[in-house]
């Protein structure tokens, strides 16, 4: 499979759009909603005292998954979810934050990825649930990894969110996500029912309706957005509210999603890659791209090759771990 130009430019937007909604969302979490003339910006600070353009845990789960996927890595396998999971655990060390799911189960696991699936199928086990939005964000690398496989992309995208979150909402929303990146990237299209028909029956219906209900709804008509079925609701309405056939959507999706309050840097990091994946690179705010960065000390432009580089993978076809060689190895070790 080769990507056309504009499919090129589609895929290599996609982490800096989820970056950006996710930075600019950070500013703004929990102090919502505000009304709709009210100017939102990518100003940092909030509950964590972000620096104006820092992403946050979101992106920064997504970073090793994709140096992975760049470097040829079969996000299926688990010697390179090993190296993943070993800078998860790594980073939530010191990260501001990580989430109660995510900080739950990195906090007491051993770096690698059986350990991390037993503390999160004990931590299902003990609070009968686990469907927050931690897994969902990173879902994105996992799309571009598996462009041309979409069978493969859905099993891929259900096994890195069980790692951490062992519920089928959270499984089934990751699979929803990255099926509806994949069809941006490919098609120029947006649509977040396209991956329905990789869900069983009775899961199709339910979330069939659901999005039927946030393309009624406003961002802000679903505050539970913590819970990843209303953040992908909530996403989809600042989408489907910021409607229109131009390149602006990218920016007025994610600053929809800012103002709908609760967890938006979650819902603006999903609005801001499907958009994005819809709409390509000079779709993103000129001053957004400039100023975005996170960890690991990486910035906008390192995002956009990341992308470039796992979606080459993602259509020429991947190679097995223990294919990649020592430099993919090092490159993943050198995190910090």
């Amino acid at each position: 499979m080769k990507l056309t130009a504009d499919q090129h430019d589609r895929s290599a937007a996609v982490l800096l759009g989820m970056a950006c909604g996710d930075a600019l969302g950070a500013g703004y979490e929990f102090a919502g909603p505000l009304p709709e003339t009210t100017p939102v910006s990518m100003r940092g600070g909030g509950g964590f005292h972000w620096v104006p353009g820092e992403w946050t845990d979101y992106t920064a789960m997504a970073v090793p998954l994709a140096i992975a996927a760049a470097e040829g890595g079969d996000l299926r396998d688990d010697s390179v979810l090993d190296i993943v999971v070993a800078h998860w655990v790594a980073w939530a060390k010191s990260a501001p934050y990580a989430g109660v799911q995510l900080g739950a189960v990195l906090s007491g696991s051993e770096p690698n990825a059986d350990s991390v699936r037993r503390g999160a199928r004990e931590q299902h086990d003990r609070n009968g649930r686990s469907a927050g939005n931690g897994s969902l964000l990173r879902t994105a690398p996992v799309a571009l990894a598996f462009l041309g496989d979409p069978v493969a992309l859905a099993e891929a995208a259900r096994l890195v969110s069980e790692l951490t979150h062992r519920e089928t909402e959270a499984g089934d929303a990751c699979v929803l996500f990255g099926l509806a990146l994949r069809h941006a990237v490919l098609e120029g299209e947006l649509d977040i029912r396209v991956g329905l028909s990789a869900l069983t029956s009775e899961r199709r219906a339910d979330w069939s309706t659901r999005f039927d209900d946030a393309e009624r709804e406003r961002p802000a008509d679903f505050p539970g957005n913590g819970w990843v079925v209303q953040t992908l609701q909530a996403a989809w309405s600042a989408i489907t509210y910021a409607r229109g056939t131009d390149a602006g959507q990218v920016r007025r999706a994610i600053e929809v999603a800012a103002r709908g309050g609760g967890d938006t840097d979650a819902v603006a990091g999903v609005a801001g890659a499907l958009t994005a994946a819809r709409w390509g690179l000079e779709a993103v705010p000129t001053t957004w791209r400039h100023l975005v960065q996170g960890w690991p000390g990486l910035r906008g432009v390192d995002l956009v090759r990341l992308s470039m580089q796992s979606a080459h993978c993602g259509t020429v076809g991947g190679v097995r771990a223990d294919e990649v060689g020592l430099q993919r190895t090092v490159k993943l070790r050198a995190l910090r």
